[in-house]
C-alpha cells in the first residue's frame, strides 16, 4: 500500500479495501479536489512514490552492466584459467589473461552501454500517457508520472495505469483479460462495494493493465507502481513474453556451440593427457580451445547490431520497442492491416447526404452534425468530417442531455439532444447496424412511413455506395413530444428501439498516393499484404482491387465463421481482402496465417487490435493509436504510411544480415582453428599455441567483426525474407572451417619442414598467419557475390588494416615477448603471403559452391 501521512498535511493516507470506503473519505484521504492536483503536488508526490511502473528505478545501471560483462560463463573459465596459472607459479601467464579478459569486458561494456543509451531514448518517443485534470485543467502526461491523487480521464482505448476508484461513468466496459482471462468487457459502476468482495467483482475499482473498451468515466489514482494490487501478475506477463524466431535462433545457436566446446575440451585434453603432457598446461591448453571456438563477443555484437539497426530505422520514422523483433520484422512474408490510414489517406470526407428515398434531406445532415458535435468518447475522422462539412450549420440552439457512447459491437453511437424543448435521440453509425433498431422512417417534410416501404430503396443506395469504395453511414432519430409525460432525461442502451431511418451520409477516405507502388514494392521484397477490415465486403473489394492486391478476392466474417481451424489456414493462403471481421476474428486469422508457415506482422491502431497484436509474430502500430495497441507493438511507426514500413523492413533486414555475418565469420574462423590446433596437439611434441595466445588470436579477430555493424548488405539478401537457419549456419562453420584449416596444415608444413622452426618460432608463425588469414577471410565471407563486387564499409576496412599492422610486427616487440612470441626469420614472409593468397582465391571458390549447392 502506499504510504501515506495525517490529514491535513496535504499528503495522501493509506486506504486499506478502497472499494469499500465512502467516496468522500476517500479522496480527504487522498487529498484530491474536484480540479485534480497541482502541479507541484504532483511532483512532491512523485518523489515520494517514485515514477509509476512497477520495476523500481534502475540504480547503478553502468556499474551493474560492467559487472555483468565479467559474469558470463566464458569469462568464468577464463578467470579460473589465470587462477590456475598463479598457483602454477605462472603469474605473467596469469596477468596476461587476466589482461585479455578486462580488454575484452571493457569492449563489450562500451558497445552495449552505447547501444542501451540509444535504444532508451528511442522508447522515450513513444511513451504511453494518461489523461489527467491538473490545476483544473485536462492534460496529457506520461504514465511513469502518474500518481495516487490524480484525476483519471477514460475514453474508450485509453489505458488504465494504476489502481483506480471509479467516480462517475456512461457505459464504461473494461477489458480484462490481462488479468483475469475473461475476454468479455466488464461493465464498471461507482458506488461502495463490501470489503470482502474479490477482486474479480469489484466493478467500481480499475485496475492497473486493463483498458477501456468502450464509453467514458472519470477516476481517481489510489495506487501507483509496485503498489498496485496486481503488480506481481502484470510483472510476471511482462516477463515471459514470448520468445521471438531471433531469440530462439540465439538460444540453439548457443546449444551447438556448447555441445561443440565440450566434445572438443574432453577429447583434447584426453589426448593430451594420453601424450603424457603436463596436466596443468592440458587444462590450460583445452580451455582456452574450448573459449576459442567460443566467439565471445557475440552478445556485445547482437546489442549493437540490433542498437545501430534500431537507430537507422528510427531514421526512416520507425521505433523498435523490442530489439529482438528486429529479425521477424525483416524475416515478414505476410503483412496484415486495416484499410483506413494505411491504404487510404485516413482524412475521411463528407462526399454527399440523401433522405430515405435517395433524395434531398438538409435534415440528414444536421442530426448527423449534431450527434458528431456531442459526441465524447474516442476521436475518430468520421466525425470529424461531419464537422467540417456540417461548419455553417448554427448548432447554437441544441443542448445535450446524454450519450451512449460508441462500441465496436454495436457500431453506432448515439446522443440524445434538444433545440426546443422536444429530446430527440439521434443514433448515427453502420448502416447495418442502425438498421437493426429502427422499424420506421421519416421522410423530408417529416411524414413517418413504415420502413418496409422504403427499405429496398435503402438497400439498392448502400449496394450502389459502398461499390464506389465509399463509407456509407445511417442516421436515425427517436423524438418525443416537448409535454410527454416521460420525456427522457438520461438514456441506455434498451432506448434505441424504435428510431426512424432518416437518411445516408457518403464519405470517401481516398487511397494514399503511392500506395499502388508500395504494395507492388512489398511484392518484390517478398511480403504479401493482406487487409483485414470490419468495413462492409464491397468497399473492402473496391479498395483491394484499387491497391493492387495480388487477390482482391472478398472472405467475409460470416464466412470465416463458418471454417475450420483445419480449413482456414488453406483459405487465408488464398484470400487477401477479409472483410466486415469482428475484433475476436482477427486473431483466429493471424494464428492460420502462421500454422500456413509464414512469418506474420499485424497492423493494427484500434481498442481490439490488442490480441491480434500479441499473437502475431511481429505487432505494428502507430503513434497515434490508442494506448493499449501502442502498448501491445512490437514496432511503432511514426507515420501510418506503407511506404515507412517498407524502409523499415530494409532495415530489419539489413540488421539481421549484419549479425549473421558475425555469426558466419566468427564461427568458422574459430572452428577452423580449434581444428587445426586439435590436429597439431596430436601430431607436435610441443603445444602448437599456449594459452595465452590462443586468448590473444581471438581477441584480435574479433576486432574486426564489431564494426560489421556498419557493414553494407548484398541487394540480393534485402530482396527477400531470410530465416536464422542453425543447419545452415552448422554448414558454413564446418565448410570454411575445414578451408580454413587446410590452409593452416599448409602453414605447418613450410614452417616445420621448409623453415624448419623450434616450437617458439612455430607459434609466432601460426598466430601471425592465423589472424592475418581470419582477418582477411572477413571480407570474403561478408558477402554472397564476388569479393570484388561488393564494397565493404570504412570501418571494417579500416579495422581489418589495424589488425594487420598491429599483428605482423608483434613477434619483433616487447609485447611479443611477453606473450612467447619470437621474431620471425624473413624467408618465412614470401611463403605467408603465397599462403594467404591462395587462401582467400580458395575461400571465394568455397563460397561460390556453397552458395549454388545451399541457398540459405
Amino acid at each position: 500500500m502506499d504510504p501515506i501521512d495525517s490529514p491535513g498535511s496535504g499528503e495522501p493516507q493509506s486506504a486499506d479495501a478502497f472499494w469499500s470506503v465512502p467516496v468522500e473519505e476517500l479522496l480527504g484521504l487522498l487529498c484530491s479536489g474536484e480540479e485534480g492536483l497541482t502541479s507541484a503536488e504532483a511532483e512532491r508526490r512523485l518523489a515520494s512514490h517514485g515514477p509509476n511502473s512497477l520495476r523500481p528505478p534502475a540504480r547503478g545501471g553502468a556499474a551493474l552492466l560492467l559487472l555483468r560483462q565479467f559474469t558470463s560463463p566464458i569469462i568464468l573459465i577464463l578467470a579460473a584459467a589465470a587462477l590456475l596459472s598463479f598457483l602454477l607459479d605462472s603469474p605473467t601467464d596469469g596477468l596476461i589473461i587476466l589482461a585479455i579478459v578486462l580488454i575484452s569486458g571493457l569492449l563489450g561494456f562500451w558497445q552495449e552501454q552505447g547501444a542501451a543509451g540509444a535504444v532508451a531514448q528511442l522508447l522515450r518517443s513513444v511513451e504511453t500517457t494518461a489523461r489527467v485534470r491538473r490545476d483544473g485543467i485536462e492534460q496529457a502526461i506520461p504514465v511513469a508520472q502518474v500518481v495516487p491523487g490524480d484525476r483519471l480521464v477514460l475514453s474508450a482505448g485509453a489505458g488504465i495505469p494504476a489502481d483506480c476508484r471509479l467516480l462517475e461513468e456512461r457505459d464504461l466496459s473494461l477489458n480484462e483479460a490481462s488479468l483475469t482471462g475473461e475476454s468479455f468487457p466488464v461493465s464498471k459502476h461507482p458506488g461502495r462495494l463490501p470489503a470482502e468482495v474479490p477482486p474479480s467483482r469489484r466493478s467500481n475499482m480499475l485496475f492497473l493493465g486493463t483498458h477501456v473498451v468502450s464509453g467514458s468515466g472519470r477516476a481517481v489514482v489510489v495506487h501507483t507502481g509496485a503498489a498496485t494490487q496486481f503488480a506481481a501478475i502484470a510483472e510476471r506477463l511482462r516477463e515471459h513474453s514470448p520468445e521471438t524466431e531471433f531469440e530462439r535462433g540465439v538460444r540453439r545457436f548457443g546449444a551447438l556451440l556448447l555441445e561443440l566446446t565440450l566434445g572438443l575440451v574432453f577429447a583434447i585434453f584426453a589426448v593430451n593427457v594420453l601424450l603424457r603432457r603436463p596436466v596443468a598446461d592440458s587444462i590450460l591448453f583445452a580451455l582456452a580451445l574450448g573459449v576459442g571456438l567460443t566467439p565471445q563477443l557475440l552478445p556485445a555484437i547482437i546489442s549493437v547490431n540490433l542498437a545501430q539497426g534500431a537507430r537507422r530505422m528510427a531514421a526512416q520514422r520507425v521505433i523498435v520497442k523490442r530489439l529482438s523483433s528486429i529479425e521477424n520484422f525483416g524475416s515478414l512474408s505476410v503483412l496484415c492491416s486495416d484499410k483506413t490510414g494505411t491504404l487510404t489517406e485516413g482524412q475521411a470526407v463528407v462526399q454527399r447526404s440523401c433522405g430515405i428515398d435517395g433524395g434531398e434531406n438538409p435534415a440528414v445532415l444536421l442530426h448527423a452534425a449534431v450527434n458528431a458535435s456531442f459526441e465524447t468518447g474516442f476521436s475518430n475522422p468520421l466525425d470529424g468530417a461531419i464537422r467540417a462539412a456540417a461548419c455553417a450549420i448554427d448548432l447554437s440552439a441544441w443542448r445535450k442531455l446524454d450519450e451512449i457512447p460508441f462500441d465496436f459491437n454495436r457500431k453506432r453511437l448515439s446522443v440524445l439532444a434538444c433545440a426546443d424543448g422536444a429530446p430527440v435521440l439521434i443514433t448515427k453509425g453502420a448502416f447495418l447496424k442502425v438498421l437493426e433498431v429502427c422499424d420506421r422512417a421519416e421522410t423530408a417534410d417529416g411524414a413517418v412511413v413504415p420502413l418496409a416501404a422504403v427499405l429496398p430503396e435503402l438497400q439498392r443506395l448502400y449496394a450502389a455506395w459502398s461499390a464506389e469504395g465509399v463509407r456509407v453511414l445511417a442516421v436515425a432519430v427517436r423524438r418525443w413530444e416537448a409535454e410527454a409525460t416521460l420525456v427522457p432525461r438520461a438514456i441506455s442502451r434498451a432506448d434505441e428501439t424504435g428510431l426512424a431511418m432518416l437518411g445516408l451520409l457518403a464519405l470517401s477516405d481516398p487511397l494514399r498516393p503511392g500506395v499502388q507502388a508500395t504494395v507492388a514494392e512489398l511484392e518484390r521484397l517478398g511480403v504479401r499484404l493482406k487487409m483485414i477490415t470490419g468495413d462492409n465486403a464491397l468497399v473492402a473489394a473496391r479498395v483491394g482491387r484499387e491497391a493492387g492486391l495480388r487477390n482482391p478476392e472478398v472472405l467475409s466474417g460470416s464466412q470465416l465463421q463458418l471454417l475450420s481451424d483445419a480449413a482456414l489456414p488453406v483459405r487465408v493462403e488464398q484470400v487477401d481482402v477479409f472483410a466486415e471481421i469482428e475484433p475476436s476474428q482477427k486473431e483466429r486469422l493471424i494464428l492460420a496465417l502462421r500454422r500456413s508457415g509464414h512469418v506474420v506482422g499485424y497492423l493494427g491502431d484500434g481498442i481490439n487490435d490488442a490480441p491480434a497484436l500479441h499473437a502475431a509474430d511481429v505487432g505494428l502500430s502507430v503513434q497515434g493509436a490508442v494506448d493499449v495497441a501502442r502498448e501491445a507493438a512490437d514496432i511503432v511507426l511514426l507515420e501510418p504510411d506503407l511506404a515507412v514500413l517498407v524502409t523499415g523492413i530494409r532495415e530489419g533486414r539489413r540488421t539481421f544480415a549484419n549479425t549473421l555475418k558475425y555469426v558466419f565469420m566468427a564461427t568458422s574462423a574459430n572452428f577452423g582453428n580449434m581444428v587445426s590446433m586439435a590436429v597439431a596437439s596430436l601430431v607436435l611434441p610441443f603445444l602448437p599455441l599456449l594459452p595465452k595466445q590462443i586468448l590473444l588470436t581471438n581477441l584480435l579477430t574479433d576486432l574486426p567483426e564489431m564494426t560489421i555493424a556498419s557493414d553494407r548488405v548484398d541487394p540480393e539478401w534485402i530482396s527477400s525474407p531470410h530465416r536464422w537457419s542453425i543447419p545452415f549456419i552448422k554448414r558454413f562453420m564446418v565448410t570454411f572451417g575445414l578451408v580454413s584449416s587446410g590452409f593452416d596444415l599448409l602453414t605447418f608444413v613450410v614452417l616445420l619442414h621448409v623453415l624448419h622452426a623450434d616450437a617458439a618460432q612455430f607459434r609466432s608463425g601460426w598466430f601471425v598467419e592465423s589472424v592475418l588469414s581470419a582477418a582477411s577471410i572477413v571480407l570474403v565471407i561478408r558477402t554472397r557475390g564476388p569479393l570484388l563486387h561488393s564494397r565493404p564499409s570504412r570501418a571494417l576496412v579500416a579495422a581489418t588494416i589495424a589488425v594487420a599492422a598491429l599483428t605482423l610486427p608483434l613477434p619483433w616487440t616487447p609485447l611479443g615477448r611477453l606473450f612467447g612470441f619470437v621474431p620471425l626469420p624473413p624467408a618465412f614472409l614470401l611463403p605467408l603471403a603465397l599462403i594467404l593468397a591462395a587462401y582467400v582465391a580458395s575461400a571465394e571458390l568455397a563460397k561460390g559452391w556453397f552458395y549454388r549447392r545451399w541457398s540459405g
